[in-house]
């Protein structure tokens, strides 16, 4: 079952210890959110308890994005932990599109439960039965693993945030079902075998052409798995006709073309239309740490 066939009630349900974060970073969120227009489920009228009610667990299940705010205390509440369990839940089952934020912690000691973010959950874990201990390790594994944001990457909060608020809106753009190929004969089978292709819980690397004659049909099947599969990563761009579309300057060498083209590049990526690019380095260096899928069209 797909999360688009359960409903979505909010776009982003937010995880996060209220102590460490709500007063500074999360309204600071808030408010960058606001100004896209993305709605935040926000807990502050639900009476707290161990076990949390229907009510939230709806909640995360209405939401579009779940974004995880992992903070030194986030498991010194069971409430939290419950929580990422739900979120975790809808990820596999619903296909929940979920967010790891790593906010001044490192997302090994989330992993492995150790250091300072390691020993709050020791503590919690006092007295708890092994079952939901168990059940909690489990989701801190799985929350780890995601390609997320980590806060020391970023030399202020405002330009995380930024970020952040920037790729939820990109996913939640891209996050609605299309309806452009339909009744195209044909067009699911080749998008199966191309899907396998991609390999989307791999770090790695994928590169796949799709080469042929005119008028089979590559561009529709490009198009189409990228309108799938788009909101699955961190960043995606489609660049058609690129060779007509980025005309390059006249009287250029090797290294300007290249410099012109990343620039463009980047600039598409990001959604930043005054993008300096000083030096080839920039798109790796940009790029490390993100899940990114691009598309592009190239008439030989």
């Amino acid at each position: 079952m797909l999360l688009g066939a359960f409903g979505w009630k909010h776009h982003v349900f937010p995880s996060f210890h209220g102590e460490d974060v709500r007063k500074n970073f999360l309204s600071h969120i808030l408010k960058e959110f606001r100004s896209k227009g993305i709605d935040l489920f926000i807990d502050n009228d639900i009476e707290r308890s161990k076990p949390i009610g229907p009510e939230l667990i709806e909640a995360i299940k209405g939401s579009r994005i779940a974004i995880v705010l992992l903070s030194e205390n986030y498991t010194s509440s069971t409430w939290c932990l419950s929580e990422l369990v739900e979120i975790m839940k809808c990820r596999e089952k619903l296909g929940q599109t979920v967010i790891s934020l790593f906010y001044e912690v490192d997302p090994t000691d989330v992993k492995k439960q150790t250091g300072k973010f390691g020993k709050v959950f020791k503590k919690t874990c006092k007295g708890k039965t092994k079952s939901d201990i168990k059940i909690w390790k489990q989701a801190l594994v799985e929350v780890a693993k995601i390609a997320g944001y980590h806060s020391r990457n970023w030399k202020t909060d405002a330009e995380m945030i930024k970020d952040i608020a920037t790729d939820v809106s990109y996913k939640l753009n891209h996050s609605a079902p299309s309806s452009d190929f339909e009744g195209l004969v044909g067009i699911e089978s080749q998008m199966t075998k191309i899907g396998s292709l991609l390999q989307l819980d791999s770090d790695e690397v994928r590169k796949i052409g799709i080469l042929g004659p005119p008028g089979i049909g590559k561009t529709s099947i490009a198009r189409s798995l990228y309108n799938r599969h788009s909101q699955d990563f961190q960043l995606s761009v489609f660049i058609d006709n690129i060779k007509r579309k980025y005309v390059i300057p006249t009287c250029s060498d090797d290294y300007s073309v290249k410099l012109y083209l990343q620039k463009q590049f980047m600039s598409l990526l990001t959604n930043e239309t005054d993008i300096k690019i000083p030096h080839l380095g920039i798109v790796k260096d940009r790029l490390k740490d993100r899940k990114v899928l691009v598309v592009l069209k190239v008439q030989l």
